[in-house]
């Protein structure tokens, strides 16, 4: 895992990656500040709505200050995951030529499978992050939640894409992702730095590159 995470910043910070990077995060984050410019207010409210849970209304109110933009941010993070999984196959291919030139592509992610994956985690993503929502201000505790929730929204998405490109046989595919969760989640503390967070899907799916690759 070490030589994986070694590999892989090594990568993130390359040419190629950051072109990537900055179209999809860039794009993405723009987006969202002009949507949410303009319908701030609204936004805001419909946030509060679902904090009536709290017992007090300045309580209420408090607590929506800081989760507003917290799900705005989280609506970039979405977006992001969705276009990075979309979008990055030829930046795979490049890369694993780069490293691995024995290695040879068998075939294309399927368009299908690609969003069956990352509209099925997304939902899910999107269901525990509206019942842990609460925890997420636990001090410390809150933070470990919400870094789990976040990796919710990579793990399936990169194992599909990533695995579909180089991993013919399924129980292959099925022992390389062991490992998926925890480079999920690895690639989601990206999250936890605002502007940072565009590199975490792409992350992930160059640590599986690496990680399904690294031994063949």
């Amino acid at each position: 895992m070490t030589d994986t995470i070694k590999k892989s910043l090594q990568d993130i910070f390359s040419p190629l990656v950051l072109k990537f990077i900055l179209k999809i995060g860039l794009g993405s984050i723009l987006l969202w500040i002009t949507l949410l410019w303009y319908f701030w207010s609204r936004f805001s409210n419909f946030i509060t709505s679902y904090l009536t849970w709290i017992p007090f209304e300045w309580l209420q109110n408090s607590v929506a200050y800081v989760a507003a933009p917290l799900v705005g941010y989280t609506l970039i993070i979405i977006t992001i995951a969705i276009l990075t999984s979309l979008f990055s196959e030829g930046l795979l291919i490049n890369l694993a030529k780069k490293h691995y030139p024995q290695v040879k592509a068998i075939s294309s992610p399927s368009l299908g499978g690609s969003i069956s994956s990352t509209l099925s985690s997304t939902l899910l993503f999107a269901l525990m992050y509206l019942i842990l929502f609460p925890t997420f201000f636990i001090p410390i505790i809150g933070q470990g939640i919400m870094l789990y929730v976040w990796s919710i929204l990579l793990k399936a998405p990169t194992v599909h894409d990533v695995g579909s490109l180089f991993i013919a046989d399924k129980k292959e595919l099925k022992q390389k992702r062991k490992k998926s969760n925890i480079i999920a989640m690895i690639a989601s503390l990206f999250n936890y730095i605002p502007i940072l967070n565009i590199f975490a899907p792409i992350f992930a799916q160059i640590m599986f590159l690496h990680h399904i690759l690294g031994k063949k």
